[in-house]
């Protein structure tokens, strides 16, 4: 039984929280809430009926946002483009003399559900399009390109005569189920806001799913999601797609509530309108979309009746007061007001009954581990140049299943650089990396998990907000395979169960079980390193790369952690270790190799590397601490 590395509970660490006195849960308000809307829908005023569908469509653009900017990490201004292709396929396919030629065997009552699939489809595929083009910029490159096609489509909008021009199209036929139209906000705004309902019950699900936590881990970056086997191009543009058919469903809603589309409501303003509701709201948290969409939409509609009053004269002065509040909100609360209001609320609300997960249908996938002693990784004359500099200097290494093999060397010697090339993060300029026999040079990190590497890293890459448990169950990303459809309707839950069980396994087995439920970010730095270990293991990797794991350990943490690595190490896999500590190097590895300046400058065992005299050298002053390691 391995020793739990976290044998003295640091001082910070994460502590239930007491039970809450409440005498309701969210769940059960959230329930009231919705009943208590749809009770009193019949008795509100037509002003309010409207005001309140209003909302719900732009709620609907806006919870695409939260997706897509809040969790998923990319900016959007043009999400209005999306509303108004959304709005202009259903209007063309229900007023065109050509759609109704085309769609002359549909009934005119089905018009406009043809309507909302030829949205759907051309939403996608311009999403899909654009997405490709743009969503591999960074930084504020990705926004900028994002305002330049939302202004492309909006003008489009507006100079292509088949859809009005710049008058737009008119006489729109109201929607109808079952034989009833729904010609008014009264009718209409139930099945607005019920899509709504059903979009935010689908998303949450999504969320809290294997598929969920892989995008997640895109807004912390692409390395730690890729080598985790994230494929963080495909999942950047599902999202991007994602938000975009909600977008486009906004429309169809709109325009069929309008019975009129013109270019006006699809510019650049209200795509910054929309992305100003998620941020308002809470750009992490899909109520948050509601949150903001209504405060949004209430405000400015009051605005615009109060302002020309107090000022004298007619004008968009709601806009001024707008940049103002995303001031005092970003000043104020950073992450929006829905986690405030939530945290506010917390004082009288139960905590929801934790979900029974079904036991797992069947076991995650296991790998077939090599024989011991054949070579798993291996690195054959690899260089790195960086213009004139070179990193790494014809790096000759191999890693064999059932040791622990070191790489040290002072400060600058080139170990990062020559980890990120052998598990996939940088390609080498010259030479080769071979991974279980197969060349791998030029291939994606998630390429090297796939056949069965894993790593933690030098500066700790966790989803701070998330559990323990969360964080570990990603590294078992490629042993899952339920995907977007079967996680949002909830049919991946036997799945769910299998990988948060081998999660949970996995914590305890590196002696955090007491916390894995706490948020990562609580963790003292040593156990934020111990948890990476954990998420490695949970991909059950044949090879496994731990950058500098006993850093932030104190000692008897460290004892513990040798013991978890001898153990993986009689299992069968290769362990390569980049480690500053000697004493922890030489008590540990079986073989050793030393770089100096990228260059390999000694390889044997911890004893031939302690009396080799040009490594004691290329220390400065090291022996002593070689020579105490003995």
């Amino acid at each position: 039984m391995t020793m739990p590395l976290n044998a003295k509970p640091a001082v910070h660490a994460a502590v239930a929280p007491a039970p809450s006195a409440g005498w309701i849960t969210r769940r059960q308000l959230t329930l009231a809430a919705v009943l208590l809307l749809a009770a009193s829908w019949a008795f509100l005023s037509d002003f309010s009926v409207t005001l309140l569908s209003y909302v719900g469509l732009c709620a609907l653009v806006a919870v695409g946002l939260v997706m897509l900017t809040g969790v998923a990490g990319m900016t959007s201004f043009g999400q209005a483009a999306f509303v108004g292709v959304g709005a202009y396929a259903t209007a063309w396919a229900c007023t065109s003399p050509q759609a109704a030629a085309w769609l002359a065997w549909l009934p005119p009552a089905w018009l406009p559900w043809a309507g909302l699939a030829l949205g759907l489809v051309l939403a996608a595929a311009v999403a899909w399009v654009l997405g490709a083009i743009t969503l591999k910029l960074a930084g504020h490159y990705l926004p900028l390109c994002t305002i330049a096609w939302g202004l492309s489509l909006y003008f489009l909008f507006g100079n292509l005569e088949l859809l009005g021009g710049h008058t737009g199209i008119t006489g729109l036929p109201a929607l109808s189920i079952g034989g009833a139209a729904l010609a008014t906000p009264r009718a209409l705004g139930p099945l607005i806001w019920a899509v709504l309902l059903l979009s935010l019950w689908a998303l949450h699900n999504l969320l809290d799913s294997r598929e969920g936590r892989a995008i997640r881990t895109l807004k912390s970056g692409r390395v730690m999601a890729e080598s985790m086997g994230v494929d963080t191009g495909r999942y950047r543009i599902k999202v991007f797609v994602l938000a975009a058919l909600l977008g486009a469903v906004s429309g169809w809603l709109y325009a069929h509530l309008q019975r009129f589309v013109n270019p006006t409501p699809f510019n650049l303003n209200i795509g910054i309108e929309y992305l100003f509701m998620a941020v308002v709201g809470g750009a992490g948290h899909l109520w948050g979309a509601v949150l903001g969409a209504a405060l949004i939409t209430l405000l400015k509609e009051q605005l615009q009746d109060w302002l020309p009053r107090l000022l004298g004269s007619s004008g968009n002065f709601e806009v001024i007061v707008f940049g103002l509040l995303m001031l005092v909100v970003l000043q104020r609360y950073a992450d929006g007001l829905w986690p405030r209001l939530a945290q506010w609320s917390g004082r009288w609300l139960k905590a929801d009954p934790a979900e029974h997960l079904p036991a797992a249908a069947a076991p995650l996938a296991q790998r077939t581990l090599p024989p011991r002693g054949q070579v798993v990784l291996q690195a054959h004359e690899v260089t790195k140049r960086f213009g004139g500099l070179v990193a790494n200097n014809a790096v000759n290494m191999s890693v064999k299943a059932g040791e622990v093999h070191a790489l040290i060397g002072p400060n600058g010697a080139g170990k990062s650089t020559f980890f990120n090339m052998i598990s996939g993060v940088d390609d080498p300029t010259t030479g080769e990396v071979r991974l279980m026999g197969k060349p791998m040079t030029g291939k994606p990190s998630r390429e090297f998990a796939a056949l069965g590497l894993s790593r933690s890293f030098q500066h700790v890459r966790l989803l701070g907000q998330r559990t323990v448990l969360e964080n570990v169950a990603v590294g078992a990303h490629r042993r899952a395979h339920r995907g977007w459809v079967a996680s949002m309707l909830r049919l991946d839950r036997a799945e769910e169960a299998a990988v948060l069980a081998e999660a949970r396994r996995q914590i305890e087995r590196c002696g955090l079980g007491a916390h894995a439920d706490a948020p990562a970010a609580s963790l003292a730095l040593g156990q934020q390193r111990i948890v990476e270990i954990a998420r490695a293991l949970a991909s059950q990797p044949a090879v496994l790369l731990l950058d500098e794991p006993a850093a932030g350990l104190r000692h008897l943490e460290k004892q513990a952690l040798a013991r978890l690595l001898e153990q993986l190490r009689a299992e069968g896999l290769g362990i390569l270790v980049v480690e500053h500590d000697m004493e922890f190097v030489m008590n540990l590895a079986d073989r050793i190799t030393v770089l100096e300046f990228g260059t390999v400058i000694a390889e044997g065992t911890p004893a031939q590397i302690q009396g080799n005299q040009r490594v004691l050298d290329a220390y400065l002053g090291g022996s002593d601490d070689l020579g105490a390691a003995a």
